[in-house]
């Protein structure tokens, strides 16, 4: 047996831990932490009364910074949600106003982007498509995971799915007919970029040049 052999076969029984390894490594990304919070999302939204609500997910359209990716439209009778999904842990740190929250995990701490301000890019954009008044649409942002609030936050920057189902729940005035909403719906599918890597790839390559 040469040595190639034999230090196979010595090493044989430990090749699962290589896959485990890399399993864990992309469970901790935060691509991966993303992809699982937009899921959880997207299965309570699922569960709204699918007559009066229809949910997008997953929508990219054109801006005039290149494109603005959106996680989930719902549209209904009693208007446009427009929903931003994080998945974070620790402390939260953030206001209405402040162009940048923080969060902080143990003695680690890091800056995002305020949500509320990205919605509002979201809603904009859709504003524009679909021609209608911005009172129409309200913006979401749920938070999923083990984050804590530390700072006052408004109403619509929730800190579960099920305090995002109760804020979309608390809107019961109708704005809008069926025969609108299947226009809102067909619009926003005809101008949507193609779902797949080549749309999330050009869409992050817009995001690095509008921070230049």
């Amino acid at each position: 047996m040469d040595i190639a052999s034999t230090v196979f076969n010595a090493l044989q029984p430990l090749l699962w831990v290589i896959p485990v390894l890399i399993l864990i490594y992309i469970i901790k990304t935060p691509w991966f932490k993303g992809c699982a919070g937009e899921r959880i999302v997207h299965f309570c939204l699922k569960r709204l009364p699918k007559s009066d609500y229809k949910v997008l997910k997953d929508i990219t359209l054109p801006c005039e910074s290149g494109s603005t990716q959106i996680n989930h439209i719902v549209v209904s009778k009693y208007g446009i949600f427009v929903v931003e999904t994080k998945n974070m842990k620790g402390w939260i740190f953030g206001g209405t106003y402040q162009p940048m929250w923080q969060q902080t995990f143990f003695k680690r701490s890091s800056v995002f982007k305020n949500p509320l301000h990205q919605n509002y890019k979201h809603i904009k954009t859709l504003q524009s498509l679909l021609g209608i008044d911005d009172t129409a649409f309200h913006s979401v942002i749920v938070f999923v995971g083990e984050g804590v609030f530390k700072t006052e936050m408004p109403e619509n920057v929730t800190k579960s799915v099920r305090s995002m189902m109760k804020y979309i729940r608390s809107f019961n005035t109708v704005i809008f007919n069926e025969q609108q909403l299947q226009t809102f719906i067909t619009d926003i599918e005809q101008s949507r970029f193609k779902p797949g890597f080549a749309t999330d790839f050009a869409h992050v390559q817009s995001l690095k040049k509008a921070d230049k």
